[in-house]
């Protein structure tokens, strides 16, 4: 279970690896200020998106589901996230399990928003390695106070096309929680991919009633 304090932050947790080619000094200052302004873009259209009054809860989807796509690669996430068990899956079971997944992430997270009270995203600084990936470190403010959660966005880019691979929530990847999560529903069920994906019905299935 996601707690309430990852919240805003766990609606941007997976995606594809881009290679990055190694870059001059002043490139890559250029390149941590892009992924700086992505982040902050793609927070602030979510927050717009999907907490406009009177939205209805299949409008919520329909957007969140267009952000997830535009923003993420899900059928490389959602392969990594299967680790080792996607080699032995087959092709039917592979393409049965991506479209659940995409529908697992976007019904999930999209409810989230409901509890959405005013956060603010702050960027606080933004690191990269030549060749590898950025890390935009930030704190998700509270309008009531107290202490910000700090959370850290790993992303690499292509022809300029930014795509986050993954969300440090107070030092825990919440993709490799995911990853966890599943391997520990296949191997309560029997072991086989098949498993996951009857779980993964069952679950949506009480999240669409």
């Amino acid at each position: 279970m996601i707690t309430r304090r990852a919240t805003l932050a766990s609606l941007f947790v997976f995606v594809m690896a881009i290679w990055v080619s190694p870059v001059f000094a002043n490139a890559a200052a250029t390149e941590d200020a892009k992924a700086q302004v992505f982040i902050e873009g793609l927070a602030e259209d979510a927050v717009q998106a999907l907490t406009a009054e009177g939205i209805s809860r299949a409008d919520r989807i329909e957007k969140f589901r267009s952000l997830l796509k535009q923003n993420f690669d899900v059928p490389v996430i959602g392969k990594w996230v299967l680790g080792r068990y996607w080699r032995t899956a087959s092709d039917e079971q592979k393409a049965e399990y991506l479209k659940l997944f995409e529908d697992y992430i976007v019904i999930t997270y999209v409810e989230r928003f409901d509890q959405y009270s005013g956060e603010q995203i702050k960027v606080v600084k933004t690191v990269s390695d030549p060749g590898k990936d950025a890390l935009v470190y930030s704190e998700i403010q509270r309008p009531t106070g107290g202490d910000p959660i700090r959370v850290a966005w790993r992303v690499r880019s292509d022809a300029d096309i930014y795509k986050i691979i993954d969300v440090f929530v107070e030092g825990i990847s919440m993709s490799q929680s995911q990853r966890k999560e599943f391997t520990s529903v296949i191997r309560s069920n029997g072991g086989t991919v098949d498993g996951l994906i009857s779980a993964l019905r069952t679950k949506l299935d009480s999240l669409s009633n």
